[in-house]
Order: C-alpha cells, then structure tokens, then sequence
C-alpha cells in the first residue's frame, strides 16, 4: 500500500550527530530562560527602585541579582544606575514586573529551583500587594 522510503531523511547526517554543533541539555536550556526571566524582572525591579526608595525593594534586586549570578556561572548581571528619579508610571511597572515573575515561577517549577521559585513568589506577592488585586486583574 504504501512505497518504502528509499532515500536517507534530509536531516540526518553521514557521519551521525554533529560534534562542532552546540547541544544543551533541557536543564540547561531552563537554566538560560530562569535566569532571563529573572534579569529581566531584576530590571524592572531596579526602575521600581529609580521611582521609590523601599527596603523591599532594595533586598529583592539583591536577591534577584544573586540568583541570576548563580544561574549564568558567576557571572554578574547588568544593573541599572539608580541616577535620579525617572518619572514613570509606576502600576504599570508593578503589572510588568508581576507578570515576568509569574513567568519565572513557572520555569523555575519546571526546573525544581525551589530558591528561584519561593523568590519568584515572594516578587509575585509583593506586586500584587502594591496593585491591589482589582487593579492587577483589571489589565
């Protein structure tokens, strides 16, 4: 009924797997989008910081910033420059970094990273609580 494929499959090579192509593992391939999501919320958190001083804030960047520098080797993450107060609107930064922390919530998860989980959390948590849950659902 049917002909038997008499060609070799245009994705496989004659000598096998590539050794000079890069493969990652899927832990690694989280523990790259982790520590993304987890920069990424580092600087919203930093331009939070830029718009009002907090301790919260301050303690959670530092945090942040450890988990990144451990996910990516050591290797530190860029920070923004608290120069002055930046006039931005400041729910709309809360929404932004709440959603990147549910996002890291989740590949942390995935991951079994419970430090990066519980942080990520705790992020989730205190945005919420500075939106108000009618204001975080309402966008």
């Amino acid at each position: 009924m049917y002909e038997p494929i008499r060609t070799k499959s245009v994705h496989s090579t004659v000598d096998g797997p590539n050794p000079d192509f890069p493969h990652r593992s899927r832990e690694e391939e989280l523990d790259i989008q982790l520590a993304g999501h987890l920069a990424a919320l580092l600087a919203v958190t930093d331009e939070l910081r830029a718009t009002q001083a907090s301790a919260d804030l301050d303690t959670a960047a530092e945090r942040l910033a450890k988990q990144v520098s451990r996910l990516r080797g050591g290797r530190t993450p860029v920070r923004a420059p608290l120069s002055g107060r930046r006039e931005k609107n400041a729910a709309a930064l809360h929404r932004r970094a709440h959603a990147l922390a549910g996002r890291a919530l989740v590949v942390a998860a995935s991951r079994a990273d419970t430090a990066a989980a519980i942080l990520a959390a705790e992020r989730m948590d205190a945005h919420t609580a500075a939106l108000g849950p009618r204001e975080l659902a309402s966008h």
